[in-house]
């Protein structure tokens, strides 16, 4: 195994846990951390789509290449899935954007954390993370 695919396995581990924490953390019924409550629509699609392309990916990282579920289709649907996820997830970051004006809402903390910190390590990391799923696949590293 190559330093790239351990690389690959390692960031698709963080990826899963990024994609729990943050349905735990903002699943709440007062929507979490973060200055404004976050959409239940944008964290309905990270979730969804991130629980498919981690399914997804996987099976394309174990499956075989010369298998139907090895092939290059299941690999473009997971990274577009992992590209749905990363949009999502950086939707979600604007939340801690600071809210001018007459009618905007106190930002509110929650037991995690002390700000955005949390959020921007784990939403920047998947982008990182999924640039390098797409690399390592562009460049049959995996």
């Amino acid at each position: 195994m190559s330093t790239e695919e351990i690389v690959v396995y390692i960031l698709t581990a963080l990826a899963a846990v990024v994609i729990v924490l943050t349905r735990l953390r903002l699943g709440s019924e007062d929507g979490g951390a973060g200055r404004l409550q976050t959409s239940r629509a944008v964290l309905h699609v990270h979730t969804v789509a991130g629980i498919l392309a981690l399914a997804t990916w996987v099976v394309f990282l174990i499956a075989g290449e010369d298998t139907a579920l090895g092939g290059d289709l299941v690999g473009i649907v997971a990274l577009a899935l992992w590209w749905v996820v990363v949009g999502a997830g950086l939707l979600i970051l604007v939340r801690w954007l600071p809210s001018h004006g007459k009618h905007a809402s106190d930002g509110s903390e929650d037991s995690w954390s002390e700000g955005p910190g949390l959020s921007i390590l784990a939403h920047v990391g998947m982008l990182v993370g999924v640039c390098v799923f797409t690399w390592a696949y562009l460049y049959a590293k995996v």
